[in-house]
């Protein structure tokens, strides 16, 4: 009996040792895990917070670039709109430049041209339409005021030439009214500038279309062509005489008339008619000089002998 009681009293201790050293490993083992599991939660939980915090940057980054390029676009159409008004003035102000540089090239050239003339003139410019004849006669901005009266020859330069325009109808005050080459009512003594056979030149009603040079005698048939130059003869003594008016553009010939007919396309460009000169008179010099085409040493050689 002492020796069982003996043996049982010693597997006490060696039982207890064993439960506490399991009890201290599965503490250990249940602590480490615990660690583990709240590691892994805190892990999750940075990470989720991270992620979090992340796309609110993500989303206010992109809230404020939008905004920032709402504003950047509304400045630059504003700026765009600035540029394009600029740009339409500078061309305004382009296009009156060159309409300033050919208005003077205009000028320039009739000053040179007035200034070159044997006439005592006066220069005027159209600035309107008699309403009364609205596809005829033309109102210039001289009148009586200034020395025009009715029936003086009008001139223009056009074309690097001078050239009939047609004559003064009616002088008023402050202007005037101008009857054109074309109108079927002026009459216009004229002859061909190399042959110097003579003629009528008339108008047709239309400045788009040609004039008309008539009783031209049958002997001149041989002595036309195509492209001739006709200009005033002086007769009558409303026109100076060497007056240029048009090139003949065909001939008109029957057996059965005495005379003939051609038709002049006249050397000004009506529809683009801007400045005009009215002849006064003809200098003195000019009037007592030689006739056209005679030197004046021959002039003086005959006076000599």
């Amino acid at each position: 009996m002492d020796r069982t009681g003996g043996g049982s009293n010693r597997r006490l201790p060696v039982e207890l040792g064993v439960f506490i050293g399991l009890a201290l490993v599965s503490f250990s083992l249940l602590l480490f895990s615990t660690r583990e599991l709240m590691l892994n939660f805190s892990e999750s939980g940075l990470s989720l917070l991270s992620g979090a915090r992340s796309g609110v940057s993500e989303v206010f980054s992109l809230t404020s670039q939008t905004v920032l390029s709402a504003q950047e676009l509304f400045r630059l159409r504003a700026e765009h709109a600035e540029l394009l008004e600029q740009i339409a003035r500078f061309e305004q102000l382009e296009r009156s430049a060159v309409e300033i540089r050919e208005e003077n090239n205009r000028l320039r050239e009739q000053l040179g041209f007035s200034q070159g003339m044997n006439y005592r003139h006066i220069p005027a410019r159209l600035v309107g339409r008699d309403p009364d004849n609205l596809y005829s006669a033309f109102v210039i901005n001289k009148g009586r005021r200034a020395g025009v009266a009715n029936d003086m020859a009008v001139i223009a330069w056009q074309g690097g030439s001078q050239a009939l325009v047609g004559k003064v109808v009616e002088a008023r005050v402050f202007d005037s009214l101008v009857m054109p080459l074309y109108d079927s009512s002026l009459l216009v003594a004229s002859r061909f500038a190399f042959s110097r056979f003579e003629g009528i030149v008339e108008g047709q009603g239309d400045r788009n279309a040609t004039l008309r040079m008539r009783f031209i005698t049958r002997r001149a048939m041989d002595e036309i062509s195509r492209g001739d130059l006709v200009i005033t003869s002086g007769m009558g003594g409303v026109y100076p005489p060497d007056i240029n008016i048009g090139r003949v553009v065909s001939v008109a010939y029957h057996e059965y008339e005495i005379s003939m007919e051609v038709e002049v396309e006249p050397l000004i460009d009506f529809s683009r008619l801007e400045y005009v000169f009215v002849i006064e008179e003809i200098e003195m010099e000019m009037a007592d000089g030689p006739a056209p085409g005679v030197d004046d040493s021959e002039s003086q050689e005959d006076d000599d002998d």
